[in-house]
This record gives C-alpha cells, sequence and structure tokens, in this order.
C-alpha cells in the first residue's frame, strides 16, 4: 500500500534530529511517495526562549533553501513545504502575514500552549499534577483547539488533535461532549485532522487522535490523513500502516493526501 506521510520535523528546530536531505532519504527507503516537511514556525522569545521548540526567525530561509534542494535531487518522491504553526490564542505576539506563510504549501494547525503554558513540555509539566488539574486543562485544550480551528489562520490540517492527553492524564468526566465539539467545529470549517502515530510513544500509549474522537470526527465527515511526527529520520515511516487501520477501524475508507499545488488526493484504505 502507498504509504504518505504529512507530518515531519529535522534539525532546524531545537528538538529535531537530521538534516532534510537525511530526512528525504529515509522516507525514500521506506517507500513513502508523499512527504510533508513541516518545521515548527518561528516562536518569539517570550514562548521560546531557548529556541528548542521551533526553529529561529533566521533559519526558514536556509530550511526552505534545503527543502528546494531536496526536491530538485530527488524527483522521485513528492516533497510537500510545510510548517506547523501554534495557536497562541489571546496571547499570540507575532505578526505572521499571508506573505509570511505563502513559501509553505501545508500548515499543520496546532495546540501546545494552554494560556502561553506549554503544556506538553515534559520540563514544564508540572502543573499536571496538581489537584484537578486534569480537569480544568482538558476543558480549556479544546476550547483554544476549537479557536483554532474556526479561526481565519490558513491551517491545511490541525494535528494530534487530542495532544492533552501525552501524558497520560485524563479529566474525571466524560470527554465525549468535547470530542463532538471538536468535530463539529472541525466540520464546519473545513479543516483535516491526522492520524498522528507518534502517540503511541507518550505515555497515552495511543495515536492522536483516541479512536472514539477519531470516530466522530469520520461521522461529522472530517478529512483525515497521516503522520509520524518524525523528529528524526529513523522514524520518518513509524506505524504509518497502523494508522491507517486506525481510520479504517474508525470508519474512514480514504486517506486524504494534501498535494504541492494545495489541492488533495485520496488513497483507498478499506
Amino acid at each position: 500500500m502507498e504509504l504518505v506521510n504529512t507530518h515531519a520535523h529535522t534539525e532546524f528546530c531545537g528538538h529535531g534530529e537530521g538534516t532534510v536531505d537525511e530526512l528525504v532519504q529515509a522516507a525514500r527507503a521506506a517507500g513513502i511517495t508523499t512527504l510533508a516537511v513541516t518545521e515548527h514556525y518561528p516562536l518569539t522569545p517570550a514562548f521560546d526562549p531557548k529556541a528548542y521548540l521551533a526553529m529561529p526567525q533566521e533559519s526558514v530561509r536556509p530550511y526552505l533553501e534545503a527543502l528546494e534542494a531536496a526536491r530538485d535531487a530527488y524527483p522521485d518522491i513528492e516533497i510537500v513545504f510545510g510548517t506547523e504553526l501554534d495557536w497562541l490564542g489571546d496571547f499570540e505576539d507575532r505578526a505572521i502575514s499571508d506573505e509570511d506563510l505563502a513559501p509553505f504549501e501545508i500548515v499543520l494547525g496546532s495546540v501546545h500552549f494552554v494560556d502561553a503554558w506549554p503544556f506538553d513540555d515534559p520540563a514544564q509539566r508540572g502543573r499536571w499534577d496538581e489537584p484537578g488539574a486534569a480537569d480544568a486543562i482538558w476543558k480549556r485544550y479544546f476550547e483554544l483547539w476549537c479557536d483554532a480551528v474556526t479561526s481565519t489562520r490558513p491551517f491545511t490540517v490541525m494535528s494530534h488533535p487530542d495532544l492533552a492527553k501525552k501524558f497520560g492524564h485524563y479529566p474525571s468526566y466524560d470527554v465525549g461532549p468535547l470530542y463532538r465539539q471538536a468535530a463539529e467545529a472541525a466540520a464546519s470549517a473545513g479543516r483535516m485532522v491526522e492520524v498522528n502515530t507518534s502517540g503511541s510513544y507518550y505515555a497515552c500509549k495511543e495515536m492522536f487522535p483516541a479512536p472514539a474522537l477519531l470516530a466522530e470526527f469520520c461521522r461529522a465527515g472530517v478529512p483525515c490523513t497521516v503522520g509520524t511526527d518524525a523528529h528524526t529520520p529513523a522514524n520518518v515511516a513509524r506505524d504509518i500502516e497502523a494508522g491507517y487501520r486506525l481510520m479504517a477501524q474508525a470508519g474512514y475508507r480514504t486517506v486524504t493526501v494534501p498535494t504541492r499545488d494545495g489541492g488533495r488526493r485520496s488513497i483507498t484504505i478499506a
């Protein structure tokens, strides 16, 4: 079966490894036909003082040049120029224009911050251990996620939709209403979501999104793609076929693949 990965990172961000060329070579060796390289869009020092979470602003041009060089060197694989753009809500301190995002053929939308707190950063996870924290954090996370989905940001795909489960902390209440709210927001905004296979390797021990949330997306008619969220070339193809199986179990019959020209194509999986 054709393999695609629409979410991958490199050494251009502070917590990634490997060059663009090494990532593409690993993807080709694994038989991937479409690879979206989606480096983290720059954050300001207020959010990323050590340039660890995202690529620095001065790295954007070299990053795009590396993508262009890889596209020229490896015409047998579709390389999609991408970025992963954080939704910061009311705390947004960047002036991001259409021109700034124009070089990117895919823009992943992500919520890594709950009111300026990087809730999924292992180095800053202390709030999760406070009494009742999961109840409040999950509610706020999904509020922000729905705000991002319905915003005017040109998000192509919404990444790891239930990232709040990363450390294995869950609220005491039924999350079904949050799932339905997320699915309705994505459907109304015409967004895509992804199955992000990296979740299986965190404390939550399952891909993003959870099967029940993925089923809600399917019922709402939300297109879905697959990304490994690789931060090293060795993981570029990790669990892609397992991601397809998860989609099929949720009711999907096709994987939707964003293309270089801004369009979409489909791969039949069931």
